[in-house]
């Protein structure tokens, strides 16, 4: 299988770290926070990844080269201008090198010690369009919360009030796609995964929450960052 990670952010809120280094360059329990990342997919026998850069891109490509030091094959999907989320696949339907096959994509900062062969069970068992793990949260505000009907997400409530929360279940920025999902692709430049793209699967009924409890950290504040290099696990 292949992977998308998206690695192209600035890392504002980890400022003044990442005016040095990008924010896949991190160090985290003595290697970069990208190559826990790569952990996580070679557990279940991914050896192709996409590499999605922007900022700082000259560093990661210098760091991770064609990706045999780390026992993977990487490209790179490089945004000279802002393209959103959903960048990575935009790039790849200009390319025409869309996916044969369902493919993962997730957001560089995360970790998710999850179980990703129950979810390309899950996946394929409910014939997906779009499957997002998800992980239960103590405090709905502070994030993008789920509001589901079984297994079916029919939308994201962004940070909302603990009454008014659907759910406890934020994305944890893991997806796992198939190729249907270029079917819903703008025909424009830029988009967002969040507002463009899901939203239209689940109105199609094609958008599934996978649940997990594993361990999950978002490492985007110096707060989380701190708390993921003392207690993150791996996988």
């Amino acid at each position: 299988m292949k992977a998308i990670i998206l690695a192209g952010g600035e890392g504002t809120r980890l400022r003044p770290l990442t005016y040095e280094i990008p924010k896949a360059l991190i160090p985290l329990q003595g290697k970069t926070l990208t190559e826990h990342v790569f952990d996580i997919y070679k557990k279940i026998g991914v050896t192709e990844i996409y590499l999605s850069v922007a900022y700082m891109a000259d560093k990661m490509i210098e760091y991770f080269g064609d990706g045999s030091k780390f026992g993977l094959k990487i490209e790179y999907l490089e945004e000279k201008e802002r393209m959103g989320t959903a960048g990575p696949l935009l790039l790849l339907r200009q390319k025409g090198e869309i996916p044969k096959d369902d493919f993962f994509m997730s957001n560089g900062d995360n970790l998710f010690a999850l179980d990703l062969k129950e979810m390309i069970k899950f996946h394929k068992k409910n014939q997906a369009v779009a499957t997002i793990a998800l992980t239960e949260v103590d405090d709905p505000t502070q994030f993008g919360i789920a509001m589901l009907s079984g297994d079916k997400i029919l939308q994201f409530i962004e940070k909302p009030s603990k009454e008014m929360a659907p759910s406890n279940y934020a994305s944890s920025g893991y997806y796992l796609l198939s190729p249907e999902v270029f079917d819903y692709l703008p025909k424009r430049e830029f988009a967002m995964m969040e507002t463009d793209i899901f939203p239209a699967i689940a109105k199609a009924e094609g958008l599934f929450g996978f649940k997990s409890s594993a361990q999950w950290f978002d490492t985007g504040t110096p707060k989380r960052y701190e708390e993921v290099e003392k207690t993150w696990r791996g996988v």
